[in-house]
């Protein structure tokens, strides 16, 4: 299996007889869904803000979980701290996470999000990497940690976990999970991840504004597409983000 390097990416292991229900308790998608593969999914504040997102992989004694490397210490300590008398322990691994696009190969695993984000695994270190993995997550507007996915501050549902398979109705409490639920049952989301194009050039971070009025920020951007978080209901027409103009895009799928 030859896969290219997934650069910045740090792997924790969970091992210990109690891994799957500590897991279970605390993550917000279902850890059972390990059987068939890669569970993606978040951990998040009691408030139910956004910490951290990871992938949870299967392995015969532990369970992986393969995070961007900057969330990965903070990640570690919350864990540690949630551990209690809990028969686990966490433990940072030199393992290198390798991917591609394309059906899995052996020992391989799709990735949940989306069928062009390909497959991902663990051992040994891949080839130098080459896909432009931001232009795919513009493409099929998936949010990355740390530029879309903003710790203590994201509300998932608003980033399209649910579109992403990265959130579970059905499995039962988890730590935020009171307020993602109420988001999901009782309101109608007001702000939230969208596509645009532009028509000039903004840099990542940059205000939008439309008839003068904020309507959120601009995020990644690839060409003349790029992720936005908007206020939908001034996200209307033309806007404007520095010396550019957008308009709402329909995402790929």
């Amino acid at each position: 299996m030859t896969g290219e390097l997934i650069e910045h990416r740090q792997i924790l292991t969970v091992t210990g007889e109690d891994r799957i229900p500590f897991l279970q308790g605390l993550v917000t998608n279902d850890v059972d869904k390990l059987s068939d593969g890669l569970v993606y999914a978040a951990l998040l504040s009691p408030q139910g803000k956004y910490l951290a997102d990871f992938f949870l992989a299967p392995q015969p004694e532990a369970i992986l979980i393969d995070v961007a490397d900057t969330l990965a210490p903070a990640l570690l300590k919350r864990l540690t701290m949630y551990r209690l008398r809990a028969k686990v322990d966490v433990t940072p691994a030199d393992i290198a996470v390798t991917g591609g696009t394309g059906p899995a190969p052996d020992g391989g695993f799709a990735d949940p999000r989306h069928p062009a984000l390909g497959w991902r695994a663990y051992g040994p270190s891949g080839d130098t990497p080459q896909t432009d993995w931001a232009s795919l997550y513009v493409t099929h507007q998936i949010p990355a940690s740390g530029a879309e996915l903003i710790p203590d501050a994201s509300y998932i549902l608003e980033m399209g976990f649910e579109r992403l398979n990265g959130v579970d109705f059905k499995k039962g409490c988890y730590v935020g999970q009171e307020v993602t639920a109420r988001m999901k049952h009782k309101t109608e989301l007001r702000k939230g991840l969208a596509k645009v194009t532009l028509d000039g050039s903004a840099a990542q971070g940059t205000e939008i504004t439309a008839d003068g009025k904020p309507v959120g920020t601009l995020h990644t951007v690839a060409g003349n597409q790029a992720l936005a978080y908007l206020r939908f209901d001034r996200a209307k027409g033309t806007m404007q983000a520095g010396a550019a103009t957008l308009t709402l895009t329909p995402p790929t799928g």
